[in-house]
């Protein structure tokens, strides 16, 4: 059977945890940060986790990460 093909924007910006969920970075850093506060961006560094209704999708995106 052939390989399944990775998507290459998915591989890009999720990434699983130990425990198999699968994190993501928050948006909204980059533009017109100036209007927003230093807490508002501060916390916008942390990542954060996917929906576990889309958590299955973007797991089939990547099906050979582990």
């Amino acid at each position: 059977m052939p390989k399944q093909k990775t998507h290459s924007s998915t591989k890009k910006r999720f990434w699983l945890t130990g425990s198999g969920k699968v994190n993501r970075a928050h948006g909204g850093k980059n533009h017109k940060a100036e209007t927003k506060n230093r807490k508002r961006k501060r916390n916008l560094r942390q990542c954060a986790l996917v929906d576990s209704t889309k958590e299955a999708t973007v797991k089939s995106m990547m099906p050979y990460k582990k």
